[in-house]
């Protein structure tokens, strides 16, 4: 009953070892092809735009009738279901100005959310570690600033890169764990033998 055990956890640290390397190579690729990584990114995001656009659309028609004022919350469900739809269709329609629009709005999140976190850092001035938080605002800041004045020449490739720099380190990390679950199996059929 054990060995089955065993089996069939080696069976699944192999596939999960497996996919971490499948999953390193689309890193990789992503990395050395990021205008294709880039693009496939943003059309992605517009079909996930168009799918909740049409749920919200289907949302609201099926609850249109409901609530204190029937018609003032089926109008805003359906403005906001075409707002959805919509900006998913330019985005897929457009895929070139749409990894235009998502660089500078990455500049932009990442320029507030560094000022926001050197603001926090001297919030926490008292405690301990705080310079942690004023380092990690300063490199967002400055991340975002990278992007900012590069733009719209780092829109291409920007988006790609980091998508396959997340990928590559999702695979790493997957490889990892897995290796790490396999020794501790193989250490553990090792005292049991023993």
């Amino acid at each position: 009953m054990t060995t089955d055990i065993s089996n069939d956890l080696k069976k699944k640290v192999n596939g999960s070892l497996i996919t971490g390397i499948l999953v390193i190579v689309l890193g990789i690729v992503a990395i050395a092809l990021p205008t294709v990584s880039t693009i496939f990114a943003e059309t992605w995001f517009a079909l996930i735009l168009i799918s909740a656009g049409i749920a919200k659309l289907v949302y609201a028609f099926q609850t249109r009738n409901q609530g204190e004022s029937p018609n003032g919350g089926f109008i805003w469900q359906l403005l906001l279901s075409i707002l959805y739809i919509g900006t998913g269709v330019m985005l897929f329609v457009n895929p070139f100005r749409g990894a235009l629009t998502l660089t500078l709005l990455l500049a932009s999140f990442l320029l507030t959310e560094g000022v926001f976190e050197s603001i926090l850092a001297f919030r926490l001035r008292p405690q301990q570690n705080w310079t942690w938080v004023l380092v990690d605002g300063i490199i967002t800041l400055a991340l975002g600033a990278m992007i900012w004045f590069q733009w719209p020449f780092d829109s291409p490739w920007l988006i790609g890169t980091l998508v396959g720099a997340s990928i590559l380190f999702t695979g790493i990390s997957r490889v990892m764990l897995s290796l790490n679950v396999r020794s501790t199996l193989n250490l553990s059929n090792t005292t049991t033998n023993a």
